[in-house]
């Protein structure tokens, strides 16, 4: 349903706008108490805001990891779809978290995927046809002290690549 959503909209609206929009509305994500605050054109960079409020405040009164992790989980996955594009099949693997201190206030995040990291990505898979890609973000705080580390481990690989592998695998 979103990716078509999302094709039928891509004629009339930019991407990112697509992109931050749909997250900021859809229930599954309002449900994390995050926003997308800033999203680029291009979609290598995405920022991220939770507020501690009444919906993610744990027993001890910090923000519950659990709306820490489900804030970040979809973000790294689906801005590498939209950036590489249909001919690719990119799908979140494992994640790694390490809460390092209580969230109280107000955190930020950022999600970064340089050009040059894409280029490499792309003629890495031109040769080993799929890649498991990690990547790691910090939620911060006010102070730019790292409240939680996320490492995410992406699985990416070509489309065509990808289908003969699950063919092979229904056949067996």
């Amino acid at each position: 349903m979103y990716k078509i959503a999302t094709d039928f909209l891509t004629r009339f609206v930019k991407p990112s706008t697509i992109y931050k929009y749909g997250f900021n509305w859809s229930p599954m994500y309002r449900r994390t108490t995050a926003k997308l605050v800033n999203v680029s054109d291009d979609l290598h960079y995405v920022k991220i805001r939770l507020k501690l409020n009444w919906k993610n405040r744990n027993y001890a009164g910090s923000m519950f990891g659990g709306s820490m992790l489900a804030a970040t989980d979809p973000i790294y996955m689906i801005q590498l779809i939209q950036i590489l594009g249909n001919d690719y099949v990119v799908w979140d693997k494992a994640v790694t978290a390490k809460y390092k201190r209580p969230g109280k206030g107000t955190i930020h995040g950022e999600f970064i995927f340089s050009a040059e990291e894409i280029d490499t990505l792309k003629q890495k898979l031109k040769t080993e046809q799929e890649v498991n890609l990690e990547k790691t973000m910090h939620l911060l705080n006010a102070d730019a002290e790292v409240v939680a580390a996320f490492s995410k481990t992406l699985y990416v690989a070509e489309k065509n690549y990808y289908k003969k592998k699950q063919a092979l695998r229904r056949a067996k």
